[in-house]
């Protein structure tokens, strides 16, 4: 099983749209029911809802977020899984340092289609703000899935 961890700061904008989104392409997989999507956040609280403006954009997109809990990473999570994806360089040093057994596993997610770029976090923006961040992860999701799958796929080999 190809097992991804998608990170932000408190698992309520980003990474939350990004699971879904990725659920999705890989539903549309012949090998879907060999994936493991999850998200945390580096600061999160427990079992926080996404943000109101997250929902709607996903709604909008056709993907039902509702129901997500926040989780904070941990050891314990976090070693389940082939690859973690985060959102901001920010979060790949922070990750690499607390949990340094597993660093070589932990990625930006804009570093899947050859770029090192932070994802905007929306929190406390306008609907356009969300917008845009849900467009960039689809886009970045949709031309890094076979670059995700092939490293997930290698560390799970390693394993």
């Amino acid at each position: 099983m190809t097992a991804i961890l998608i990170v932000c700061t408190a698992n309520i904008c980003r990474s939350p749209m990004a699971e879904a989104i990725l659920k999705r392409l890989v539903s549309e997989r012949l090998d879907a029911d060999q994936w493991h999507v999850e998200s945390a956040g580096t600061w999160a609280m427990d079992g926080s809802p996404p943000a109101i403006l997250s929902q709607f954009v996903m709604e909008k997109m056709g993907m039902d977020i509702s129901s997500h809990q926040s989780q904070p990473t941990s050891l314990k999570l976090i070693q389940h899984f082939d690859l973690v994806l985060t959102m901001e360089n920010d979060h790949k040093k922070w990750l690499k340092i607390q949990y340094g057994e597993i660093a070589d596993r932990i990625y930006m997610l804009s570093e899947m289609v050859g770029a090192r770029v932070d994802i905007p976090d929306p929190i406390g923006g306008e609907l356009l703000d969300f917008e845009e961040t849900a467009f960039l992860l689809e886009r970045i999701l949709r031309d890094g899935i076979d670059k995700i799958h092939e490293m997930a796929f290698t560390y799970h080999e390693e394993l």
